[in-house]
């Protein structure tokens, strides 16, 4: 059975900067694609900015499907796009690939929701004022929601660090990779419960810092 002093030195920091690799990546690229898609969401619906119902039925098709695929069968499906993209299938570069396409459509519906959340009269507040539609989505719409975006994105983190889990069980690296190689193939009890125990702790890093930036914000 692995020692705690074995666990961090052997295992641990690799697989941690893996982890942490596979999360920082993944949600930037997610949050950029998520903001994106969310505008052009609330900008086309019925009551938008800029309505077209065309564009709008499209995308949240496009969206909700990407949505529903779990993620395990996502990254098996994404496979020759990873190889395209990075050359490679296997390891923690190639797992931001699945793992920002898997979590760009959740961005999108929490920052989507958030900005649909603000105060219609503010908005119209800013129609009266003369402001552009650009003026009023970037300075008006994401401004009011960002403190609920930043609780929004901060579960997302928290979903991403699960993904890079599930993507340690296909050859990605990391704490997942730890917890199938060493903790359950070997019968490793004790690194199950390291590994776990780490998971635990970086969620609560992340949902504090989460907090924080929330409580800043708001």
């Amino acid at each position: 059975m692995t020692s705690l002093v074995d666990f961090i030195s052997n295992m641990l920091i690799k697989s941690l900067l893996e982890t942490i690799y596979m999360i920082i990546v993944p949600t930037i690229l997610a949050t950029i694609i998520g903001f994106i898609l969310a505008i052009i969401l609330v900008v086309t619906k019925e009551d938008g900015l800029k309505p077209n119902k065309n564009i709008n039925s499209l995308l949240g098709f496009i969206v909700n499907t990407l949505r529903s695929f779990p993620f395990i069968i996502l990254i098996i499906a994404l496979i020759p796009m990873t190889r395209f993209i990075v050359g490679t299938s296997i390891g923690e570069t190639a797992a931001i690939v699945p793992i920002t396409i898997g979590s760009a459509p959740f961005i999108a519906r929490v920052i989507e929701g958030s900005l649909n959340e603000v105060d219609k009269g503010l908005i119209e507040a800013a129609k009266s004022f003369g402001a552009t539609k650009k003026q009023i989505v970037f300075k008006v719409m994401i401004k009011e929601a960002m403190p609920s975006i930043v609780s929004g994105i901060t579960l997302s983190v928290i979903s991403i660090l699960g993904y890079t889990a599930m993507a340690g069980a296909v050859g990605a690296g990391g704490l997942g990779n730890i917890a199938l190689t060493y903790g359950h193939q070997r019968f490793d009890t004790a690194v199950m419960v390291y590994t776990v125990i780490t998971l635990i702790i970086i969620v609560q890093i992340i949902q504090g810092l989460g907090n924080l930036a929330y409580k800043k914000l708001k």
